[in-house]
C-alpha cells in the first residue's frame, strides 16, 4: 500500500492532500491567521494519526471476530518540548461501544493495540530521510 501526504501553503491558501494507492482526498485544514503555515501543528496530526489508526483497526479486527461495534472513542496524548526535540510520553485511551461481553472487548482492544500499524511504526522507530532534488 503506497501512502502519501502533501501540503501546499501560499499566503492564505492551505491545501492538504492525502493519497492511498492512487486514491486522493483533500482535507480541510485552514492556514494560520497570518496566512502562512497550517492552523494545525504536526504533533496534533501525529496524535490524530494514532487515534485514527486505532479506531479503524478496531472495526477491522471486530469484523474478523464477528463482534458488532457501534462506536469507538480514542484519545491520544503526548508531550513536545523545545524546538527540535522529539515527542515523548505518548499514551492513549480507547473506549469501544458494543453489546459483546466485556472480556471479548478487552481482548479486542489488546489485540488491536498489538497490530495497529501506526503504533508499531512508532514503537519500532523509523528513519525519515530528506530527499534532495
Amino acid at each position: 500500500m503506497k501512502i502519501s501526504a502533501a501540503v501546499k501553503n501560499i499566503s492564505g491558501n492551505h491545501r492538504v492532500v492525502v493519497e492511498t494507492n492512487q486514491h486522493k482526498q483533500t482535507l480541510s485544514i485552514a492556514s494560520k491567521p497570518s496566512g502562512f503555515g497550517s492552523s494545525v501543528n504536526g504533533g496534533e496530526l501525529l496524535l490524530l494519526a494514532l487515534a485514527t489508526c486505532f479506531c479503524n483497526d478496531i472495526y477491522r479486527e471486530a469484523g474478523k471476530r464477528n463482534i458488532a461495534v457501534s462506536g469507538v472513542e480514542v484519545t491520544v496524548t503526548g508531550e513536545f518540548g523545545a524546538e527540535g526535540e522529539p515527542g515523548s510520553n505518548f499514551q492513549y485511551n480507547a473506549h469501544v461501544i458494543s453489546d459483546a461481553p466485556a472480556a471479548a472487548i478487552e481482548d479486542l482492544i489488546n489485540y488491536t493495540d498489538r497490530v495497529a500499524e501506526i503504533h508499531n511504526t512508532l514503537r519500532k522507530g523509523v528513519s525519515v530521510s530528506l530527499m534532495k532534488g
